[in-house]
Order: structure tokens, then C-alpha cells, then sequence
């Protein structure tokens, strides 16, 4: 986190997208636990940067605390700055193309895998949108291309 004098909080957020294993058109979501800002709501797994970390350093981290796996292969997907009332974020979102380890919820928070043609169920945080957006249309992209 970083602040500048008089203004809020500046926050660089990391996220991925983990597609399941098998290729099933599937990724994984996570809802974010009450008490905690945005309660209830669903996300991409991820977390805050800390101070001298990589991105890729910080999204392994995340992952590996969070769901309890190793990230083998990511490339970045969307950056999204947001304003909230009380923070701003810059949300940076990689695409997680392989993995070791099995996912399970290390915080006791509920992830659910989903198929991405259902993601618009889902609500997600105001700061998402942008990346949920971009997820659902690149995956009617691929699938008119198959067809």
C-alpha cells in the first residue's frame, strides 16, 4: 500500500484467472468473507502486492496462501485502476494456464469452480467488471472461432 498526503489509500492488486485442468471452459472463483470490505461478493483469487514484490512474486504468494497452489504458467490478462470511496486499486489480472497442487480454500473463504459462459450469475465487485467483461467475451471469441 502506498498513500500520498491527503488522499486515500493506493493499493496494486493482484488476481488470476485459473482455468481448470481438462480444459472444460472452467475457472475458478472465490467469495470474499464477511467483515471484509465488498463481504459477499465473488472475486478472482488474489491479494495485495507487498512491498519489493514481483507481480509474478505476489500472485504466487496469494495463490499459495489463499488456495494452496503453485502458479507454472501465467501471462498478464487486463490492469484495471478503480476509485473506490475509500481506496483506489490498480487491479492486475494474469490468465493461470497451469498450476501444481489441488485447490482448496486455505482462509475459509468458498471457491467454486464455474463455467465461464456462467460468470454474468456471479456479482462481483465494481473494480472487476472490466476484467469479468473481457473474460466472458474472450471466451464467445474462441468459441466462434471453433465453430
Amino acid at each position: 500500500m502506498s498513500k500520498l498526503s491527503g488522499s486515500v489509500p493506493f493499493y496494486h492488486v493482484v488476481a488470476a484467472i485459473i482455468w481448470r485442468p481438462a480444459a472444460d471452459s472452467s475457472l475458478l472463483i472465490s467469495k470474499r468473507q464477511k467483515g471484509k470490505h465488498l463481504e459477499g461478493l465473488w472475486e478472482l483469487p488474489g491479494g495485495k502486492l507487498e512491498l519489493g514484490e514481483t507481480r509474478i512474486e505476489g500472485l504466487r504468494r496469494e495463490l499459495k496462501e489463499e488456495i494452496d497452489i503453485f502458479c507454472t504458467d501465467s501471462e498478464p490478462f487486463k490492469q484495471v485502476r478503480y476509485e473506490y470511496e475509500n481506496c483506489s486499486i490498480l487491479l492486475d489480472v494474469w490468465e493461470v494456464h497451469a498450476f501444481e497442487g489441488e485447490v482448496q480454500a486455505r482462509e475459509g473463504q468458498e471457491v467454486r469452480w464455474i463455467n465461464v459462459d456462467n460468470i454474468g450469475k456471479y456479482q462481483f465487485p465494481a473494480a472487476d467488471q472490466p476484467i469479468i467483461d473481457a473474460i466472458a467475451n474472450n471466451a464467445k471469441a474462441k468459441k466462434a472461432h471453433l465453430l
